[in-house]
């Protein structure tokens, strides 16, 4: 794992001397950011929705009993916000996007079509990773913005059918509880998760070797990898800002 950890950040490096060298084209960027975030927001929001409702049933009738529903939205706010939106959402294109990636590169890998662009003088790292990377990097953190207010609007919704929680004080406390510093923090972690899910899933691809038995090998292990460094890159960025 170690091993792999230093081919992604030597992949990484070749990724950004590629965007900035101005190679890269915008359309391709669009293309897979598509792939990678619009075609994953469906399930994103799903998940953040079901995510939220699922803690709403089970934090409402016990604050309710201490009397404290008042701060209902803001716990809802805050878990979503911190971590259930970034994290969900990245292991939701992981699944669906990552593996993808994945998948693609291998293929390309083992029939050839990686020597081929080798044979145009042209980096097959910085072409296939980096506009991947760039458009992970931009779109997932767009999505878990929206997986953000879907998944605290599905708790109010829950709420109210539950405890009968007026809307106004849920969302009130939502807004007292929340910070831009959590916001920013969500954003970072998605743009980091992000990045993770392609250069792993595009890396993982591309060392494949064999066939298509490797092909499915190389899919299955890029998934359970970019979710290993993505727990790891969590575990890290909420010891920096939340408790150093």
């Amino acid at each position: 794992m170690l091993r792999f950890l230093g081919v992604c950040v030597q992949n990484l490096a070749e990724s950004l001397k590629y965007i900035l060298s101005g190679n890269l084209r915008l359309k391709r960027v669009i293309t897979h950011a598509a792939g990678i975030s619009y075609d994953s927001l469906p399930i994103s929001l799903i998940i953040a929705f079901i995510a939220a409702a699922v803690i709403a049933i089970q934090v409402s009738k016990e604050f309710l009993m201490t009397g404290a529903e008042a701060y209902i939205g803001g716990t809802i706010a805050i878990v979503m916000i911190r971590e259930i939106a970034p994290g969900f959402v990245a292991l939701a294109i992981g699944a669906r996007a990552g593996t993808a990636i994945s998948a693609e590169i291998a293929n390309m890998q083992v029939t050839s079509q990686v020597d081929a662009i080798k044979t145009l003088k042209i980096n097959p790292v910085g072409y296939y990773f980096a506009p991947r990377i760039l458009a992970a990097a931009i779109t997932v953190p767009m999505v878990v913005l929206i997986a953000e207010f879907v998944g605290i609007s599905g708790g109010m919704i829950v709420s109210q059918l539950t405890i009968d929680l007026h809307p106004a004080r849920y969302w009130a406390s939502a807004w007292a509880w929340m910070a831009t510093k959590d916001i920013y923090i969500s954003l970072l972690k998605a743009c980091i998760f992000g990045i993770l899910v392609a250069l792993v899933c595009a890396s993982k691809g591309y060392e494949t070797r064999g066939g298509a038995k490797e092909v499915g090998t190389s899919t299955t292990q890029a998934a359970i990898l970019s979710t290993i460094y993505m727990l790891v890159a969590d575990f890290l960025i909420n010891l920096v800002f939340y408790i150093a």
